[in-house]
């Protein structure tokens, strides 16, 4: 698979100035936006990221195409538990909604710079170390399973502490300032609840980068790939904040779904390990003929089922629970 020099400079350049233009847009005209104003931003940036696709599936052949589409879902996917983290946050200082903007787009910009960090050093290790895949798929496969018993439960505990801690070293105003980090006080110099929240989400931003990053290599070991499937599922992801941020603690099963995809992607990564083993302690540094190689349409096929059972599971619990709310004696 190759992909032409001048296709990911002009792609680098286009993906820049959108993310330009957003910021402009927000510092130009802050505001709350409306669901129809979120749902027509959040389809847009959807049909950007299917467009990218097209022009990737003419440029660079069948193979590149699909590893960006299934890189893109998943990393869409895991993105969606990051906005439950945010929302989380903003809950947590009851951050007035004029700022929300502001604040989630440099979380989505910190997303973005953290994510290209490790996306550097993932190519790094896959370069130099053939069997990191062993180590991505088993810590893939630790954090798949812990979060199917752990739930969003223990993601609210950890941010909830790390909030806690921040608020009790930093002296710190009850109330915001704009979007100022530091203010005058009585002639003292405190912190505003902005800094603890960028901190907050900056550390979240990290978190994910760690597992999300593994899962996508997992798909292609293309580091261009891996870095525009990221920025395309993180552009829309503020508007899909305004959008479905009141119901993404109600999809009940959507953990799940994710739970799944970082297990299976795992098993993915360890049988393709296996299947390209140099290793002399496994079966004498030969590949293992049993191993199969799972492909990327077969990895798509799976990821978006995962996360269509669990969002339409989700779906039909909430509307069990509102029919039950609803109906008399029950």
């Amino acid at each position: 698979m190759s992909l032409p020099l001048w296709f990911q400079v002009t792609a680098l350049v286009v993906l820049s100035a959108v993310l330009i233009a957003d910021l402009f847009l927000i510092v130009w005209r802050p505001h709350l936006p409306s669901t129809k104003e979120s749902a027509l931003w959040v389809s847009f940036y959807v049909a950007l990221a299917l467009g990218f696709a097209a022009v990737m599936f003419a440029v660079a052949g069948e193979q590149a195409g699909a590893e960006f589409i299934a890189g893109w879902v998943t990393e869409y996917s895991l993105s969606i538990d990051n906005l439950f983290v945010f929302v989380l946050i903003m809950a947590s200082f009851s951050v007035p909604r004029k700022y929300q903007q502001e604040i989630l787009m440099i979380g989505i910009l910190l997303a973005i710079v953290f994510r290209g960090i490790f996306i550097l050093l993932g190519a790094a290790l896959i370069a130099s170390f053939s069997w990191i895949f062993y180590v991505f798929g088993a810590f893939l496969l630790v954090i798949g399973i812990q979060q199917f018993f752990s739930g969003r439960e223990d993601d609210a505990e950890r941010e909830n502490a790390l909030l806690v801690f921040l608020r009790k070293r930093l002296d710190m105003t009850d109330e915001f300032q704009g979007l100022k980090f530091r203010v005058t006080v009585e002639g003292k110099k405190l912190w505003t609840p902005l800094i603890v929240i960028l901190v907050a989400i900056g550390t979240a931003d990290v978190v994910f980068a760690v597992d999300s990053i593994p899962a996508i290599y997992g798909i292609t070991e293309s580091p261009f790939i891996v870095f525009t499937a990221n920025v395309f599922a993180l552009m829309g992801l503020r508007q899909l904040y305004f959008l479905l941020g009141h119901l993404i603690d109600t999809l009940a099963y959507l953990h799940w779904g994710i739970a799944f995809i970082l297990t299976f992607i795992g098993v993915k990564l360890v049988l393709h390990a296996l299947h390209e083993n140099e290793l002399p302690f496994i079966n004498g540094g030969e590949h293992v003929a049993w191993a199969p190689d799972i492909g990327t349409w077969e990895s798509l096929i799976v990821i978006v089922l995962a996360m269509a059972v669990s969002v339409a599971a989700s779906l039909w619990k909430l509307r069990r629970q509102r029919i039950s709310a609803t109906t008399p004696g029950s």
